[in-house]
């Protein structure tokens, strides 16, 4: 990924989850590209090393701003470690893109094995939450003190799919994060938005090419937007001023059927 023409390298330090491919290694490659450090996070360290291999060398010095730090959300102590290793490395945290999520299975309710139930929950769930704890304590105590923090929401914090209460109802959840978290960041000069997806070409949505169930009981392909949309979306929100946020944001493919899922 080539630089933006008008970036330069500078001083800000951001954390992406669920970094090694898809939505996550675009937004981390993208803030690369706009003159951000930025620690890419996810669970495996191959997967995140070649995400940031991929990003090029726009300024010259990717050893110097980019770091790997395998990274399990669901697992508390590994989220602080991650938080205390880009501390370490690079001095602060000013912007968490809280962004590694799951889905289930997508078959009827009752048909849902709680096993993966659980997994949705403490991937997307207990592991946003982790992130904002993580980034609460540590900018609230950095100096100068504050930051942002960027959930990735969804289409389904809004509106449901077919078969999918596991996906739904936790994105539901991080829509409420997101207020809980903005409301009380604003003591400490942490500002929290959400970006809500809708069908961003990545791995996670390959299946929609041939096709998905639709409200109406049918499948049909479904269109689906390129991830810069996305990456462009998130350093609008990530560039804003200190005193500035943009609480939630929808991008998404223009002919998807999500007003009125019809």
């Amino acid at each position: 990924m080539s630089a933006n023409p008008t970036s330069k390298p500078h001083n800000r330090v951001a954390i992406v989850t669920g970094a090694g491919s898809g939505i996550g290694a675009a937004c981390a490659q993208a803030l690369l590209a706009d003159g951000w450090r930025v620690v890419f996070a996810g669970r495996r360290a191959d997967a995140l090393q070649q995400a940031i291999a991929k990003a090029g060398d726009p300024f010259g010095d990717i050893g110097q701003r980019a770091l790997a730090v395998p990274t399990d959300v669901t697992r508390a102590e590994q989220v602080a470690a991650l938080f205390d290793a880009a501390v370490k490395r690079f001095g602060r945290v000013d912007l968490v893109f809280n962004n590694a999520g799951l889905g289930a299975p997508a078959v009827p309710i009752d048909e849902l094995p709680l096993d993966k139930w659980q997994q949705v929950v403490d991937t997307n769930l207990n592991g946003s939450f982790y992130c904002i704890r993580e980034a609460f304590r540590v900018m609230k105590t950095q100096s100068p003190k504050g930051g942002r923090i960027i959930n990735n929401g969804s289409i389904s914090a809004y509106a449901p799919r077919p078969m999918s209460i596991a996906y739904t109802a936790t994105k539901h959840a991080v829509s409420g994060l997101t207020r809980t978290a903005a409301l009380d960041g604003r003591a400490y000069d942490i500002a929290v938005g959400q970006i809500d997806i809708g069908n961003a070409a990545s791995e996670m949505t390959e299946r929609m090419a041939s096709g998905v169930p639709q409200a109406d009981g049918s499948m049909r392909p479904e269109p689906r937007m390129p991830l810069k949309s996305v990456s462009d979306a998130l350093l609008t929100m990530a560039n804003l001023p200190p005193d500035s946020n943009m609480l939630f944001v929808n991008v998404m493919a223009t002919k998807m059927p999500f007003v009125g899922r019809g």
